[in-house]
């Protein structure tokens, strides 16, 4: 299967179970992946993040297979108060 073909078939839910999988080792349901299922769940997470999702993350796949680590300025920038969903004073706490 070609890669680009495998990442389509990638639903958003099954991202979701693989990016699970890759941080804790271990499926939602608690079976405990072999350590080739890792290293194959951390690539497709890494290829589907390269490819296809859009994130705002610090760091991310570019579509290159390089690391992307985005500045502290850039965060801020993308976290602008267009974006906020709340905002207290002290005099609000």
């Amino acid at each position: 299967m070609n890669i680009d073909n495998l990442v389509k078939t990638i639903t958003p839910e099954l991202f979701e179970r693989l990016q699970y999988g890759a941080a804790t080792g271990k499926w939602p349901d608690g079976t405990v992946l072999s350590d080739e299922q890792k290293k194959q769940t951390v690539q497709l997470v890494m290829l589907y993040q390269a490819k296809v999702a859009q994130t705002n993350e610090q760091f991310t796949i570019g579509s290159n297979g390089e690391m992307v680590q985005k500045t502290k300025a850039q965060l801020q920038k993308e976290f602008t108060a267009d974006n906020e969903i709340a905002r207290f004073s002290e005099n609000d706490l």
